[in-house]
C-alpha cells in the first residue's frame, strides 16, 4: 500500500510532472482527432467510390468488347449464385464533348458510359448521385419540366422551349414570335434584355443568344446552330419537290445525355459577393455533340448530337469531371457493336453487385475459374483493384501519420525520463531511509513505475475525453477558426464538402490510450531501476 500513497504523494507535489501529464495528453489528443479524420474520409472515400464502381467488373480490353452479354451474364450467375445481388451491361469507350459558349466553341474530353437505365442503379448509388428529383425516384433520360435544384440555372422543358423560339426569330424577325421570344429570355435572364444584349426585332443567325452574367450564368446558341440539323427528306411531298422537315426543339429532344457536373462547371467566386457559385457552360436543356470511335477496325470516328437532361455529381472529381451517361443502345448504333447476322450485341463490361457480406476476392476467384484467361480474353477485377493506387497510397499516408504522431507521445516520454531522474536524486536520502526500514528493492522500483503509470492514464484518459469533445464538435470548431482567421477552413471552390467527415472507433481510442500508458511506464523504468540499485549507506551517507 505504501508504494502506491507515495507514487500519489509524488505526483501530487511534484509540479513539474504536469509538462509530462499535458505532453501525454495532447499526444492523444492529437492522434485521437487525427485518426477519427482520416476514418471519417477513407470511409467517405469508399462509400463513394464503391457507389460509383460496382463490387466486381467483368471487362474485355478492347474495342469489340464482350459478344452476346446475355450468355455470360447467365454464366456469371450460375457461377457466383445467390452471391449475386444485379449485373447490368455497359459500354464504356472514350469521347470528345463538344458545345458552344458565348459564341466560342469548347471541346472537352469525356468517358461516354453507356447504361442499361433499368438496370444500372442496382448495381451501385446512381440515381442518389443525380441532381433532379424525379431522376433520383426512377431514373429517365427524357426532360424533365420540373425538379432540378436552385444553384442550376433554369433548366428542363420550360427553358428548352424557350430558347427554341429563336428559330422563329430566324425565320421571321419581324413577327410577334421574335418579340415573345426576347420576352421570354427576358424571364430567364433578364439583365441581358435590360442591358440591350438581346435586341427585338433582327437578330443575326450567327450571333449569340444571350451573354454570360456572373450570378446566373447561362450557355449560349446562336440561330443557326439551332436549325441546322433535319429529319429525312419526304420525296413525295404535295410540290412534287423534296420536302424538309426541321427538328423542332420545342417539341422534341434529342437522345438524352447526364454529364458529370465538372464536365461543364467550375466553382468560382463572385466578383463582388464573394460567395462560391457554380458556373455552368451548359444545363439541362441545352443540346450537346459527342464525338467517339467505331468498333471496326480501324476505327473510325462518328458523330451524333445529344440534349442534356440531368447532371451526375459524386463529390469524385476524377467521375464527375469525365463521365458522361448514354442510353447503351445509342452507344452501340453509333459504334457499330451489332452482329449483322444475329443481331446479338457486345458490350465492354459486365458490372456485378454482391449481397452484403460476400466476399469479394472468392468471387473474383470463382469467376476467374470459370473462365480461365487462356481460354478468355477477360479481366475480371473488385472496385479496390481498380481504385488500388488512391486506396493504397492513402492507407500508407495514415499509416505515416501515426507514426509520426506517436513521435509526439515519444517526446512526452523523453520528458518523464529526465523528470524520473531528478526526482531520483531529490528523493535520495527517502530512499535510503526507505532501505534501512526494510523496503525491498523491488518495492521501491514500483513506487517509481507505479508513478509512472498514474502518470499515464491521468495524461491519457485526459487526452481521450478532450479528443473525444474536439471530434464530436469539431465542425463547430471550425467555424470558430474560420470567424477568427476570416478564412474559410475547406475552401468550397476547391473541396466538394461543407463539413469535416468523422469516425469515432472505441477500439482506435483504446489501443491510443493504452499505448500513451505503456510509453509513460516505459519511460520510468531507467529511473527505477536507478532508485532500486541505490544502497542505503550511500543514500544516507551525507544526511
Amino acid at each position: 500500500m505504501y508504494k502506491f500513497l507515495l507514487a500519489w504523494r509524488y505526483l501530487r507535489t511534484r509540479y513539474i510532472a504536469l509538462a509530462s501529464i499535458v505532453s501525454v495528453t495532447l499526444g492523444v489528443m492529437t492522434l485521437i482527432v487525427v485518426n477519427s479524420v482520416m476514418e471519417g474520409f477513407v470511409h467517405e472515400m469508399n462509400l463513394r467510390l464503391n457507389g460509383v464502381l460496382s463490387d466486381l467488373t467483368f471487362e474485355a480490353p478492347g474495342f469489340e468488347g464482350i459478344p452476346d452479354p446475355n450468355w455470360h451474364m447467365a454464366e456469371i450467375k450460375d457461377c457466383l449464385g445467390d452471391d449475386v445481388v444485379g449485373m447490368t451491361p455497359i459500354v464504356r469507350v472514350p469521347g470528345l464533348l463538344h458545345l458552344n459558349h458565348r459564341g466560342a466553341s469548347f471541346t472537352q474530353q469525356i468517358v461516354v458510359v453507356g447504361i442499361d437505365k433499368n438496370s444500372y442503379g442496382r448495381i451501385g448509388d446512381f440515381e442518389q448521385f443525380l441532381l433532379n428529383d424525379k431522376n433520383r425516384e426512377k431514373f429517365s433520360f427524357d426532360l424533365q419540366e420540373e425538379g432540378y435544384p436552385e444553384r442550376l440555372p433554369p433548366s428542363g422543358w420550360n427553358y428548352r422551349r424557350t430558347w427554341s423560339a429563336v428559330e422563329e426569330m430566324d425565320a421571321e424577325p419581324e413577327s410577334d414570335a421574335a418579340a415573345s421570344a426576347v420576352d421570354a429570355l427576358a424571364g430567364i435572364v433578364p439583365e441581358i434584355v435590360s442591358e440591350g444584349q438581346i435586341a427585338p426585332p433582327t437578330v443575326d443567325v450567327d450571333q449569340p443568344i444571350g451573354d454570360f452574367d456572373p450570378a446566373n450564368p447561362v450557355s449560349v446558341a446562336t440561330a443557326k446552330d439551332l436549325s441546322a440539323d433535319a429529319l429525312p427528306v419526304d420525296p413525295f411531298s404535295a410540290s412534287g419537290a423534296p420536302k424538309r422537315t426541321l427538328f423542332n426543339p420545342a417539341k422534341a429532344q434529342r437522345s438524352g445525355i447526364v454529364l458529370g457536373i465538372s464536365v461543364v462547371s467550375t466553382k468560382k467566386r463572385h466578383p463582388e459577393t464573394g460567395e462560391a457559385l457554380d458556373w455552368f457552360l451548359c444545363r439541362p436543356g441545352d443540346d450537346v455533340s459527342v464525338s467517339l470511335f467505331t468498333s471496326s477496325t480501324p476505327p473510325k470516328p462518328t458523330y451524333e448530337r445529344f440534349t442534356v437532361t440531368d447532371f451526375y455529381e459524386s463529390k469524385m472529381y476524377e467521375y464527375d469531371s469525365m463521365i458522361a451517361f448514354v442510353d447503351i443502345e445509342k452507344v452501340q448504333d453509333l459504334r457499330g457493336m451489332i452482329d449483322p447476322l444475329s443481331g446479338r450485341r457486345a458490350v465492354t463490361s459486365v458490372l456485378i453487385k454482391l449481397r452484403d457480406g460476400a466476399s469479394l476476392e472468392k468471387a473474383q476467384a470463382r469467376l476467374q475459374e470459370r473462365f480461365p484467361p487462356e481460354r478468355f480474353p477477360y479481366r475480371i477485377q473488385t472496385w479496390k483493384e481498380i481504385q488500388g493506387p488512391l486506396l493504397s497510397a492513402v492507407q500508407i499516408e495514415v499509416t505515416i501519420l501515426n507514426i509520426l504522431l506517436f513521435l509526439i507521445i515519444a517526446v512526452a516520454g523523453f520528458g518523464i525520463l529526465a523528470t524520473f531522474f531528478m526526482i531520483v536524486v531529490e528523493k535520495t536520502r527517502d530512499i535510503g531511509v526507505l532501505k534501512a526500514l526494510g523496503a525491498p528493492s523491488g518495492g521501491v522500483m514500483s513506487i517509481f513505475l507505479g508513478y509512472g503509470f498514474i502518470l499515464g492514464v491521468v495524461g491519457a484518459g485526459a487526452g481521450a475525453v478532450l479528443g473525444t469533445l474536439f471530434v464530436a464538435y469539431i465542425n463547430d470548431i471550425a467555424k470558430v477558426i474560420e470567424w477568427i482567421t476570416g478564412r474559410e477552413v475547406f475552401d468550397p471552390t476547391v473541396y466538394y464538402f461543407q463539413e469535416i467527415p468523422t469516425i469515432m472507433e472505441p477500439f482506435m481510442i483504446v489501443w491510443v490510450s493504452s499505448g500513451a500508458v505503456a510509453i509513460a511506464v516505459a519511460a520510468s523504468v531507467l529511473p527505477a531501476l536507478r532508485a532500486a540499485r541505490l544502497r542505503p549507506v550511500e543514500a544516507l551517507r551525507y544526511e
